[in-house]
């Protein structure tokens, strides 16, 4: 059961990784930033907490099953 929520976490940290925008693409990211009541950059906060606490939880994960031989 444990190894499944591992997989599951890994996987969904994958994606997240992948859905986040790079906050350095140049003069084009000033034209298509729009603050409208600070939704875009709540939401870039929430995917960043998101993503942290799936790569802390993939490693803890890891080192649990790696010492449980």
């Amino acid at each position: 059961m444990l190894k499944l929520l591992w997989l599951s976490i890994s996987t969904l940290t994958t994606i997240l990784i992948l859905i986040k925008v790079p906050n350095n693409t140049g003069l084009e990211s000033i034209a298509n930033k729009s603050n409208f009541l600070g939704s875009p950059s709540s939401a870039e906060k929430i995917l960043t907490y998101t993503t942290w606490f799936g790569v802390v939880s993939y490693i803890l994960f890891a080192i649990k099953f790696n010492l449980s031989l």
